[in-house]
């Protein structure tokens, strides 16, 4: 309907309107559902002139009418995709920027001449926004149709971007303001911007040929299963083989490129081959998530093995939809990459897709848009204030949320939604994306303080937890001992009282590593991993702490520990309590019952030590009302590990752990321990941990020699200094006093009180006491000269020989490398940036194996990092490594660019170190926050529930 400003009456008749439909750049998913809704305007009789920049055999293959037209012109971006997994956020809003901001005086000029041109009835968006503004300018009413608007899409993306894009939310939302009213698709998102809303079932296209004919055609028998590989395009560089699939299994591939050749199980499409036909005559689909194919394959029945993208938002919604119909089977990229595809295809041929709702929305939305463009008010369907309010908050939500984490409907929205007793509509506002496994775990307690957050590993403890009294007698369980410990632990508590549930993940050293202890800027990323791990169980009487009216000291509870070597591991989990009393004056006057489950593996250099000392404390103080910052319980944790464990381990490990921030590195000075920030990883840049397989421990000799090394050079850099201060005579370095350059005696005086070693930088370093610091030392030489090292602890071995230079060194230029390190990652994104990055790793990496921190399993792996980015292919993705921790042995990370290229490369290293070593290492990936932004649970068994 045109709106005259002169009349109200209307220029279109009830047998031929004329639509203009705008469909959005991004992908093909939107182009085929506004086939559908298209081709039955077109039935009816009326003209539709579509806007995209979509192939016209997307159209034509299912439209043969002059009744269409196709005008090719882009007006949006969508989503710019670094490759076929993975959404580049700054990107997609520089383009979307130069693509419908900077030109969008120009845009409207030509789409409001445009439209009257062929005096359209009625604008339909799908869902370009700029389109809504152009009809309210040209005085044409508009209608959105779509599950999700961009302005939600975008919202996150400014986050990683900067304000100086959040403009582009805003301007999105006010075109979309001016549309009359949104029909909306199942699996939708939060979508404030429209008044009114009317829901329709999922549109879907229509089939042509029955399940038997299509595979009549493609020669294929029942007998065989069929698996339909759509992922819009192929991941570049991505060579499928023979045995990702199980025995007689075939596999077609769409969107395949004319020069990949495929193994004999696999079959290419054509490019316009028709899809909806395939998938029905398929047993299941292996894709990623878009609105097209999980409305296909709910409609179909046709179970869904999907892999994620990164940071598209409208996928969590789908994917919730999927699972909610029992549809989908979640495969992790890593799989999809190595072929690892069997497990995935016979779990979703087991499934039951349960999906029986309207697969007629085209149909229904084709009717609305016929009315509205006759002269219909759709009002009865229009959203109540609070509604529109809480839809509103979402985005303001999602505009202040961490970045990186999935985009959920937080519980305080659902919540509300249920307290006013209005319906979304769809599922997908009822089910979060582990709601099967929280709806459990809610079953079985009563969250009495704090909440899940929707980690995973949290819901599944919570989970083993209410099963532990279940043994059953089938249970393929590999010892007998795994039940008797489960028995045990059944029996820790009483299930009638509370229970308090805290929870601190491990860390990858992303930066200055061993430099902790000598007071240097580090940077640090906080995670999860997906591996498990129990170990025994272990009692003792608190009583046994005490020493007459006083708490033993550190070095009684440390022998006592030591006196049984199957149980010395719970020094971490008992020795919070010794710390807790001794350093707060806290008495425990109850008994205390632990379950400690640890999915952060031992020995690999993430600080699982550190992750079990923080989780333990926070529960302890949980449990006892000790408000303690997290600052300060990383450092009661630092002294379990020091003084009760014998590790002699700096404070950044215990630091991540509690006050870590997800998709961020925590940068501190450990001087003792002071956070100066929360870097964010742009999101351009990603990290990796390689597990060498070498065990390494904290607690061994090299790195506690190296430590020590490390005091030394700091006790003689302070006596050099004293003496070059105190003397009128030329100093070591050959100049005399009254020589140094402005300010220099201040500094000489400065560095004879040395604190840390990282506090001397390294021009001054080489320009004084390089030369003056001896390679090495006996222990005996050292303390006949200096008394001591100045190290609480550490003890030196009068016999043995330390290395000073290169240990002392390690600190001083380790300071620097971070200190770069953090400026770059705020710099312009280019080749250059990552490159410096890298080397900074590499750099770090053999100043390491200079102290004798070094090994086999880890070099290998940094000299793979090397040959992969600087193989002769120039497609290298990854720019660094280093080894973490505290070395020898452990875990390497490595920096590169955040694609499905670099995921790639990661796997080759695996097999390229399997080849070579016979051990298939391990990846971590993926972050999460400390203990502190965590908090804890208090929860109570349900009475329908409890043990018996």
């Amino acid at each position: 309907m045109r709106i005259k400003e002169e009349s109200n009456g209307v220029s279109a008749s009830r047998n031929h309107l004329v639509f203009a439909y705008y469909v959005t750049g991004h992908g093909f998913g939107h182009a085929t559902r506004v086939v559908e809704v298209v081709r039955h305007l077109i039935l009816a009789g009326h003209d539709v002139h579509v806007v995209t920049g979509a192939p016209e055999f997307v159209f034509t293959s299912e439209i043969q009418s002059p009744r269409l037209f196709i005008r090719k012109v882009l007006l949006d971006c969508g989503a710019v995709q670094a490759d076929a997994l993975t959404v580049d956020r700054l990107a997609s809003l520089e383009k979307y920027s130069v693509t419908a901001v900077l030109p969008r005086a120009s845009i409207l000029e030509t789409e409001v001449a445009w439209l009257n041109s062929i005096k359209a009835d009625l604008v339909v968006s799908d869902v370009v926004p700029v389109a809504c503004r152009a009809a309210a300018d040209a005085g044409i009413r508009s209608v959105c149709v779509t599950n999700f608007s961009w302005d939600f899409i975008y919202a996150e993306y400014v986050m990683d971007a900067g304000n100086h894009h959040r403009s582009i939310v805003w301007e999105i939302a006010e075109d979309y303001s001016h549309c009359e009213f949104l029909i909306r698709l199942p699996g939708y998102c939060p979508m404030p911007a429209f008044r009114d809303v009317i829901d329709v079932p999922l549109v879907v296209r229509r089939l042509h040929r029955s399940r038997k004919e299509v595979r009549k055609e493609l020669g294929i028998g029942e007998d065989v299963k069929l698996v339909i590989l759509n992922f819009g395009g192929q991941p570049a560089g991505w060579n499928l083989k023979e045995e990702y699939l199980p025995s007689g299994w075939l596999c077609l591939v769409c969107g395949a490129s004319d020069t990949q050749d495929l193994p004999p199980n696999f079959v290419k499409l054509a490019k316009d081959a028709y899809t909806p036909d395939l998938m029905a005559a398929s047993d299941c689909m292996l894709g990623k998530i878009g609105y097209g194919t999980v409305s296909e394959a709910l409609a179909y029945k046709l179970p869904f093995v999907f892999v994620r993208r990164d940071y598209f938002n409208e996928e969590p919604f789908l994917r919730n939809m999927l699972e909610y119909y029992q549809g989908g089977v979640e495969m992790i990229r890593r799989d999809l990459l190595t072929g690892h595809w069997k497990p995935y295809l016979e779990r979703a041929i087991s499934l039951k897709p349960c999906y029986e709702g309207g697969i007629n929305g085209g149909e229904v939305a084709a009717q609305i848009l016929q009315e509205t463009a006759i002269g219909k008010n759709y009002t009865s369907d229009k959203l109540s204030g609070a509604r529109r309010l809480r839809d509103a908050i979402i985005l303001g939500y999602q505009l202040q949320r961490v970045p990186g984490r999935d985009i959920l409907i937080p519980e305080w929205y659902a919540s509300a939604e249920n307290e006013l007793g209005i319906s979304s509509g769809s599922p997908t506002y009822q089910k979060s994306e582990n709601s099967y496994l929280t709806n459990s775990c809610t079953e079985d307690f009563e969250i009495l303080h704090g909440d899940p957050q929707g980690f995973p590993d949290t819901i599944m403890f919570l989970k083993s937890l209410a099963e532990l009294d279940v043994v059953s007698e089938s249970e393929r369980t590999p010892e007998k001992r795994q039940i008797r410990e489960r028995k045990a632990a059944a029996g820790l508590f009483n299930w009638e009282e509370e229970i308090f549930v805290a929870r601190a993940p491990g860390r990858l050293d992303v930066m200055g590593g061993i430099a902790d202890y000598s007071g240097s800027l580090v940077l640090q990323v906080s995670y999860g991993s997906e591996l498990s791990n129990r170990g025994p169980t272990f009692d003792m009487d608190l009583a046994d702490f005490m020493d007459g009216e006083q708490p033993m000291s550190y070095e009684k509870a440390k022998k006592y520990f030591a006196r049984d070597p199957s149980q010395k591991w719970a020094a971490y989990v008992a020795g919070t309590i010794l710390v807790l009393m001794t350093e707060l004056g806290v008495r425990f006057e109850n008994s205390i019952s632990m379950l400690v489950s640890s999915a952060v593996p031992e020995g690999k250099g993430v600080s699982s030590s550190a992750a079990v000392e923080v989780a333990s404390m926070s529960a302890l103080a949980a449990a006892h009302g000790l408000s303690i910052s997290a600052r300060d319980l990383a450092l009661l944790c630092q002294k379990v590990e020091n003084h009760i464990v014998g590790a002699p381990c700096g404070v950044m490990d215990q630091m991540t752990s509690a006050c870590g921030e997800a998709n961020k590195l925590l940068a501190m000075v450990c001087q003792p321990a002071e956070i100066v920030g929360l870097v964010e990883i742009p999101s351009h840049i990603r990290f990796w941990g390689i597990d060498s397989g070498i065990r390494h421990s904290v607690g061994g000799a090299d790195y506690g020699s190296v430590r020590i090394g490390a005091f030394m050079g700091r006790k003689m850099i302070k006596s050099i200094a004293s003496s070059m201060f105190c003397q009128s005579l030329p100093s070591f370095s050959g100049e005399n006093i009254d020589e140094l350059e402005d300010g220099g005696v201040e500094l000489i005086e400065a560095e004879a009180s040395l604190d840390y070693l990282c506090n001397l930088s390294p021009h001054r370093y080489e320009a004084f006491y390089a030369k003056m610091l001896p390679e090495s030392m006996l222990g005996e030489k050292f303390l006949e000269k200096y008394a001591d090292h100045n190290d609480s602890v550490t003890v030196i071995d009068p016999k043995r020989n330390y290395g000073v230079t290169a240990a002392a060194k390690h600190p001083i230029y380790e300071n620097f490398r971070v200190k770069a390190f953090k400026a770059l990652l705020t710099s312009a994104t280019s080749d250059e940036q990552l490159t410096a990055l890298g080397e900074l790793l590499y750099q770090c990496h053999y100043s390491y194996s200079a102290c004798g921190l070094g090994s086999d399993g880890t070099d290998r792996l940094a000299k793979l990092v090397q040959a992969m980015q600087h193989s002769k292919s120039d497609d290298g993705t990854l720019y660094g490594a280093k080894i973490t921790g505290g070395g020898s042995g452990g875990t390497v990370c490595v920096v590169g660019k955040n694609c499905l290229r670099s995921s790639q490369q990661i796997i080759e290293i695996q097999q390229r170190y399997k080849n070579a070593t016979g051990y298939l290492p391990f990846v971590f990936e993926g972050s999460s926050p400390g203990a502190g932004r965590f908090g804890h649970l208090k929860i109570r068994r349900r009475t329908s529930s409890k043990l018996t």
